[in-house]
């Protein structure tokens, strides 16, 4: 004898099913819309905007976009260097990365590397939120599969290079290098695209403490790494 699993419970399963379907297809129709148009300010960026408001009610987001060939070329290696050194062989996820994370963490006892790609992390950054969960990676998941699967890598830095945090209130490449170096990004050495990229990890404590120690070391790495990546073409 079978045994059927009552209507409601059936309903409630399906329309479960069709919730999550919907809220897919939500994201990947931004996704595609952002493909060919500047994204508006990011879930991240509208997080870090409240809190700075519950302070200062009057504050404002620094943020200039620039297109992708108005970047130094020394800022994107210096980036992928960082963040992502594989970023221009895989599809996503680093899985010799994740590995080596998860190995660092259980070597120290607590969580200390992520192991996150660059397009998980805009993924995150455009949609989600920061706490980590197992419901926040499974989205991140999923919607690192539509941008990998729709955008192009140039695409992808791009967007990466004027959405990120580099200090309080400050996002984007351009609004970084003025902000620290009072140039253009356009104009960044590779020592200061290589500070920067030491940043990202931290952009609130740097932006307050400076130059640290910590920070010029992990410099100096960066500066060794960035000629030996890969980087997207202009065109």
């Amino acid at each position: 004898m079978t045994h059927r699993k009552p209507r409601w419970l059936r309903r409630i399963l399906l329309t479960g099913i069709g919730l999550f379907l919907l809220v897919q297809l939500w994201f990947l129709a931004w996704v595609l819309i952002w493909k060919v148009t500047e994204p508006g300010p990011t879930q991240f960026m509208k997080i870090r905007l409240a809190e700075l408001q519950k302070k200062t009610p009057n504050a404002r987001l620094q943020q200039t976009w620039i297109p992708y060939a108005s970047v130094s070329v020394s800022l994107k290696r210096a980036l992928i260097a960082a963040e992502d050194s594989k970023f221009m062989q895989h599809h996503g996820f680093d899985f010799d990365g994740i590995q080596k994370a998860f190995e660092k963490n259980e070597k120290r006892g607590r969580i200390t590397a992520g192991g996150s790609t660059i397009t998980q992390q805009l993924a995150k950054n455009l949609f989600l939120w920061p706490e980590k969960s197992l419901i926040r990676k499974g989205e991140e998941a999923l919607i690192t599969l539509m941008i990998e699967g729709t955008w192009s890598k140039r695409r992808i830095l791009e967007v990466y290079m004027n959405e990120i945090e580099w200090g309080t209130g400050i996002f984007g490449a351009e609004a970084a290098a003025r902000h620290y170096f009072g140039i253009s990004a356009s104009q960044l050495t590779d020592y200061q695209a290589a500070m920067l990229a030491s940043m990202v990890p931290s952009p609130q404590y740097y932006d307050r403490k400076g130059e640290t120690d910590g920070l010029i070391r992990q410099t100096d790495v960066i500066l060794d790494r960035m000629n030996k990546v890969a980087i997207p073409p202009i065109r």
